[in-house]
């Protein structure tokens, strides 16, 4: 079995044999690199020639966890106003959301406020939130400083991450990070809640978080 490190490993996507299900959202504006993000980490593959996403598209990826097979379902969500109805509606279950923006593009940035409240509202409450400054490669255009995007997340209560689906860099670590804090707060959870039946083996995290049969972590 193929590992990234200890902690995670990948297997085909289309192997249904897992202990958890994670429903994760990448959101922003267009064109901040929503698909290209996605498809750097499912694919690790990148094109200049993406279109702007139509409504929603997701893929999928197995990841291991202190030998829990956890199968991420990564959706990537349009920016464009007039498909944030439909996009809005796929915020129930979410377990994670990664924020993005353009480090060259202020106005996505100035948005990102707009998008953490459409997480309040759409989201549950216990939803986690990465903030993420794409496009780090392109520093010589950049027009948000980093110093910025870290006040910005640490206001919202977010990790940030500086990050660049182009040149791979920190998009497996934000999807790590994303998975590590999930995997901690249902920790927390189950501490607190009472036990699962025995003999329950996976359960679909989704709309009912608090319902976990046990650790992951």
């Amino acid at each position: 079995m193929a590992k990234a490190d200890q902690r995670f490993g990948q297997r085909d996507g289309s192997d249904q044999n897992f202990d958890y299900m994670f429903k994760l959202l990448i959101i922003g504006n267009s064109s901040v690199g929503k698909t290209s993000f996605l498809f750097r980490y499912a694919d690790d593959s990148f094109s200049n020639s993406f279109v702007s996403t139509v409504g929603i598209d997701f893929k999928v990826k197995t990841v291991y966890r202190n030998d829990k097979r956890i199968k991420l379902q990564i959706w990537d969500t349009a920016g464009q106003e007039r498909y944030r109805t439909i996009t809005t509606a796929y915020y129930r279950g979410a377990m994670g959301f990664i924020l993005m923006y353009d480090i060259t593009n202020e106005e996505s940035f100035n948005a990102v406020q707009d998008w953490a409240t459409q997480i309040k509202t759409y989201s549950w409450d216990n939803a986690q939130v990465i903030m993420v400054g794409n496009k780090c490669d392109m520093d010589e255009e950049r027009v948000v400083p980093p110093e910025k995007g870290k006040h910005l997340a640490d206001q919202l209560g977010f990790e940030y991450y500086e990050a660049s689906a182009k040149e791979n860099i920190n998009v497996r670590q934000v999807f790590e990070r994303l998975v590590d804090i999930i995997c901690v707060k249902m920790s927390e959870r189950v501490d607190v809640e009472a036990p699962a039946a025995p003999g329950t083996k996976t359960t679909r995290l989704t709309d009912k978080p608090a319902q976990l049969p046990q650790k992951c972590c």
